[in-house]
C-alpha cells in the first residue's frame, strides 16, 4: 500500500481532523520547538498539521517540487515527532505528520542527515 493509498484510506479521518481543529493554539505550548523558537506560529503543531497533510489532501497528492520541499521543511525541520503535542479536541497530530512524512518519502523527498 502506497502512502497516497493510506492517505486516501484515511481521508475521512484527515478531513475530520482538519475541520475539528479550531486553530485555538492550545497545542502550541506542548511543542518544545514552538517554545524554543520564540513561539513562531509556523512551529505550532496545528500549523504543521494543516500545512502538511492537510495541504497534501487538498491537492490530492499532486504537488510541485517546490510544494514538496516546503512540506519537507515543515515535517522534518519543524517537527521531531516527539508525540508531546496535545490537542484538546483529540486530534492525533503526530500520526497526521507521520502520514505526510510517508507521502514525501515515497516521492523521494526526505531529510537526510549527513555526518
Amino acid at each position: 500500500m502506497t502512502s497516497m493509498d493510506l492517505i486516501s484510506k484515511n481521508k475521512s479521518k484527515i478531513k475530520v481532523a482538519m475541520s475539528v481543529c479550531a486553530r485555538c493554539g492550545m497545542c502550541a505550548e506542548s511543542c518544545f520547538l514552538y517554545v524554543a523558537n520564540n513561539k513562531a506560529p509556523e512551529y505550532m503543531p496545528s500549523y504543521k498539521m494543516i500545512n502538511s497533510i492537510g495541504y497534501i489532501l487538498k491537492k490530492k497528492g499532486k504537488l510541485t517540487k517546490q510544494e514538496k520541499e516546503k512540506i519537507k521543511e515543515i515535517v522534518w525541520d519543524r517537527c521531531v515527532l516527539c508525540t508531546r503535542c496535545y490537542c484538546a479536541f483529540g486530534i492525533d497530530i503526530p500520526w497526521l505528520i507521520s502520514l505526510a512524512r510517508g507521502f514525501l518519502r515515497e516521492q523521494n523527498c526526505f531529510k537526510t542527515f549527513d555526518g
